[in-house]
Parts: C-alpha cells; structure tokens; sequence
C-alpha cells in the first residue's frame, strides 16, 4: 500500500543533494507539503524546482551552525504550512583524512556540522511540531557505532547524532512526538561513497561486503523514512535504524564471494 502523506507538512535540512534530497522527493511523491534547507542557494533553488506537488516546496539557504537562520526558516515554514508534522535533519560533513593529518579545524568543522546542527534543529523546532504525531528523523551513519580509520571526526559527530535522536525520544514521547535516527550504508550515487570508494574496483568491494549484495539506492534509505513517519510506526521512537543491507551486521566478514 503506497504511503500518503496528503496535508501533511514536511521539512528537511540538507534536502537538497543525496540522500536527503531522494527523501524529500519520496515525501513530495506522496503528496506532502515539503521544504527544504542547505548552505547553497542555487541546491536550494534546484531542490524546489524538482519537488513537484499541489504546493510549491519552500526553500531556505542557511547555514545549520547558525541557531538563529535555522530558527528563522522553521517558523517561517511553519507560518506558511500552519504545522511540522515530519523533520528530518540531515546536513553532513565528511572528508577522509588520518587523525594525525586533520587539523584541529576540521574536527571541530563536522561536529558543529552534524552534532550541534542536529541539535539547532531539533531546538528550533520543538515548539512548531505537532504535539502528538510529529515524526523526527535524524540521518546517521555506521560510523556512529563502528570505528573506522580515517573518519575520527565522523565517528564522534556522529555518536554525538544518536544520543541525541535518544535522548529526545524519552523527553518528547510525553507529549506524543517520535524521535528515530536512519543510519544508512554504502549508498550508491551520492557524494559521501564517491568519497570512501572513489574507484570501480573499491565500490565493487563494497558491494561484495553487502550481506545483501548490492550497493544501496538513495529510494531504499527515503522509503525507511516515510516509514518511520507512517502510522504503521507510531509505536517506533527512539531507535537508531540501520539501512545499509546487513552490512553494519556483517562488518569485517568481507562478502563470500
């Protein structure tokens, strides 16, 4: 049964490439009012011309380090729409580098990033969800719970992300408001694998540690989310959910063939 979000408002940060763009495209195919912020106009401009629906998409250039723009797009969206019945907070930064080589600046750089931006949203639209039935999704990574060379600054921004889809499911329950996180894997066609395997052979490899056996799309990471914004999920709220094929359960056996 397809899902309908018919009159149901819907904004995501970072929706504007990847993964958290093919989310919000998911959203807008099923009949949600969408908006959307990143940090480049011409993204953001892109973005709302390619959501399509009986409303046109808002879209907002903003910087998720900065509290009082992302609260200023969350009210202004909230004022045009009247509620926030889903969030969705996925703007990232990732690089690889050794630890010993990332300076002190790029360290800090992805935890304010993805750590303190989580936080700036989840602050900023706490008083605008609709209380009960709002549905927050938080966009993780594996690097959240599994080490990984050359993603230090991942790893803890990331950590970071979890305890907070976490700790906010217990405070906000009371009043009716999920709170999950959506850690996916290898997905193919974004910039962050292109990045961790930047060659034909190494995105094979990838595939091959897949339990699955494939590379992810950026449709089986969106469709876990309109789930988890569904009522088939209003009894689901503080879980971290992994999207990645079985491969964070897999992790080091190397694929079988």
């Amino acid at each position: 049964m397809p899902f309908d979000f018919t009159n149901k408002n819907v904004i995501v940060f970072g929706g504007t490439s990847g993964i958290n763009l093919g989310i919000a495209k998911s959203f807008a195919r099923a009949a949600a009012n969408l908006g959307v912020a990143s940090r480049s106009q011409d993204k953001v401009d892109a973005a709302v011309a390619a959501l399509h629906g009986e409303k046109q998409a808002l879209g907002y250039s903003l910087d998720v380090r900065d509290f009082d723009a992302v609260k200023a797009a969350i009210e202004h969206f909230r004022n045009e729409r009247g509620t926030i019945d889903v969030l969705v907070s996925g703007a990232a930064g990732n690089f690889p580098v050794p630890a010993a080589g990332l300076s002190p600046n790029g360290f800090r750089s992805v935890l304010e990033i993805d750590t303190l931006g989580t936080f700036h949203v989840m602050r900023a639209a706490y008083e605008h969800l609709t209380k009960p039935g709002a549905s927050v999704i938080n966009i993780s990574a594996p690097q959240a719970w599994i080490p990984m060379p050359l993603q230090i600054h991942v790893c803890a921004a990331k950590a970071g992300v979890d305890m907070i889809t976490r700790t906010l499911a217990i405070e906000w329950g009371r009043e009716g408001v999920r709170v999950n996180s959506v850690s996916p894997g290898p997905i193919d066609g974004t910039e962050g694998m292109d990045r961790l395997a930047p060659t034909p052979e190494a995105k094979a490899a990838s595939a091959r540690a897949v339990p699955l056996g494939r590379l992810g799309t950026v449709d089986d990471v969106a469709d876990v989310c309109l789930f988890l914004a569904s009522d088939y999920a209003r009894y689901v709220s503080g879980v971290v959910l992994p999207a990645d094929g079985g491969w964070t359960a897999g992790r080091g056996f190397g694929g079988l063939g």
